[in-house]
């Protein structure tokens, strides 16, 4: 979902951010956009913090340096994530909401690739939060809460409640006598499916802003674009 400073942080190809921050590279060919899910994720991840880190640069920032003092660190997040009331927000099915500034750097990066932050930001955090919403929906099925409840006795401690976090051995263990993970294994992949039929249109709008996004960074990579890493 949301990323973080350490996740922002993540070595990347430095090669492919050399590229589009100079802007200066031309080919003769038309960009290509790698074949491998895996592939396509470091691309993404790789032009992001190119465009995050020239973002920064302009205002005398970086990520590559640890702030070194509490005001330094306020002016990096304020920069990255943003400031003011979060200007996006998402009330998902499990109950959850999930916001998000449209201003600072991590932002503009994003809008560069994806276009709409609205929706970019709607559908990402639905798609990456189907699971979630499929395990929340198996909460209510009578063969779910009964191994739950049988679960729930196995973690209690003998004439006493259930621990808030029982030992990782008792948990393993009461799940295998409860049945618990046998049930959810037998569940999920049904209300999963269920759950991909009712999110139908944001899935839909993911994989249409993420194609063009991956044009988008296969172009800025390949340096075909005017100005500074500006697509055309």
């Amino acid at each position: 979902m949301l990323r973080t400073t350490a996740h922002i942080r993540r070595t990347v190809g430095t090669a492919v951010a050399a590229l589009i921050l100079t802007g200066c590279v031309t080919t003769t060919s038309g960009p290509t956009v790698p074949p491998t899910p895996q592939a396509q994720d470091e691309l993404l991840r790789t032009v992001e913090r190119a465009l995050v880190d020239r973002c920064l640069d302009a205002q005398g920032l970086t990520l590559a340096a640890k702030p070194r003092t509490p005001e330094a660190d306020r002016r990096l997040q304020a920069a990255l994530f943003g400031t003011g009331p979060r200007e996006l927000s998402l009330k998902l099915a499990t109950g959850h909401t999930v916001s998000a500034h449209t201003d600072g750097c991590l932002a503009g990066a994003r809008q560069t690739l994806y276009g709409d932050p609205s929706r970019w930001f709607r559908a990402q955090v639905t798609v990456d939060n189907l699971r979630a919403e499929a395990q929340a929906r198996i909460k209510n099925d009578p063969a779910h809460r009964a191994a739950l409840e049988r679960w729930n006795r196995c973690a209690a401690a003998t004439g006493g409640p259930r621990p808030d976090r029982p030992d990782p051995a008792v948990t393993a263990r009461c799940e295998r006598e409860s049945g618990l993970a046998e049930v959810r294994a037998r569940l999920e992949p049904a209300e999963l499916a269920e759950v991909r039929v009712l999110r139908a249109d944001q899935l839909t709008t993911y994989r249409q802003l993420r194609d063009r996004a991956l044009q988008r960074a296969a172009e800025l990579s390949a340096g075909t674009t005017t100005g500074k890493g500006t697509p055309t």
